[in-house]
């Protein structure tokens, strides 16, 4: 699988965007985007928390 360049993951998604898209929802896009991004490499990383213990610490609040 080619890996794409931060740029161009920007533009393809910025692509998907409807033509009536604002400013605030494509910043919004590419904000969810990179949030995911962090989140595939913190798990190929090995940086997860089960979801055993997600459910412990929410009863516990």
């Amino acid at each position: 699988m080619q890996q794409h360049s931060a740029k161009q993951e920007a533009l393809e998604a910025i692509q998907r965007l409807p033509d009536t898209a604002d400013m605030e929802e494509i910043m919004y896009r590419l904000y969810v985007l990179e949030n995911i991004r962090r989140g595939q490499h913190e798990a190929a990383l090995g940086k997860t928390i089960p979801a055993e213990q997600v459910l412990r610490d929410i009863q516990a609040w």
